[in-house]
């Protein structure tokens, strides 16, 4: 790298977590709620990391956007019963984030996920005070895309763009970090294969955020 990393971001969901048991079930449940048509698993799958407005859309057409909030209320009901419970964090992320803590990067998450739910997934298993701030959909005015939760938790960790890494599994987290002019690490472990990255400016794709580890803390020895 050709500057190097001082903090790092990362999405949640897809990235650092699995919590596509919970999204199903929270998507199904809020879709009957509304008298929707159900969806399958892989097409809700597919919406993770779009707000909760986009994923209705997504799955029953522009038509439903007026409802929006109907289809937030009814997904949060049940996501306060089974959300963390049926979320996982990726093999190898306790270690990664120690990693980077203890060589002195700041950390961050930036996620269309409310925060609320991400600080209990983390408090869960004993990761809450190794992030140094989460923003999530009730932090901020626009979702990723758009680059203000980037901007947002750069500035709370005291961090300029270009001394940031961000890693996500989407293309929306790529436009992210394009407009926030943050560095980009493309993750295979969502639903977003490796050649979708490509019209992107990318510093590397991963197979696993725990890849991650190597790729930042070599390029700081070799600094």
């Amino acid at each position: 790298m050709d500057r190097e990393v001082r903090a790092v971001i990362f999405d949640s969901d897809y990235t650092l977590v699995d919590s596509s048991r919970g999204v199903v079930a929270c998507v199904s449940h809020a879709l009957a709620g509304l008298g929707l048509l159900p969806a399958t698993p892989e097409a809700i799958c597919r919406t993770i990391g779009l707000s909760l407005e986009e994923t209705l859309v997504a799955l029953g057409g522009e038509v439903e956007r007026p409802r929006a909030a109907e289809f937030t209320r009814l997904f949060v009901e049940r996501a306060n019963e089974v959300m963390v419970p049926l979320t996982r964090l990726f093999p190898g992320v306790p270690g990664l984030l120690t990693a980077l803590r203890a060589a002195g990067l700041r950390l961050g998450i930036v996620s269309n996920k409310f925060r609320y739910r991400i600080e209990d997934t983390l408090r869960r298993d004993g990761l809450f005070g190794v992030v140094d701030t989460i923003v999530g959909a009730e932090d901020i005015t626009a979702h990723k895309p758009d680059p203000e939760g980037l901007l947002l938790a750069a500035r709370r960790i005291g961090a300029a763009p270009a001394d940031v890494l961000y890693a996500g599994d989407s293309v929306i987290d790529a436009e992210a970090a394009h407009r926030a002019e943050v560095r980009f690490v493309g993750v295979l472990s969502g639903t977003t294969p490796a050649l979708a990255f490509a019209d992107y400016p990318t510093l590397a794709v991963v197979q696993r955020v725990a890849d991650l580890g190597p790729l930042i803390l070599d390029g700081r020895r070799r600094a």
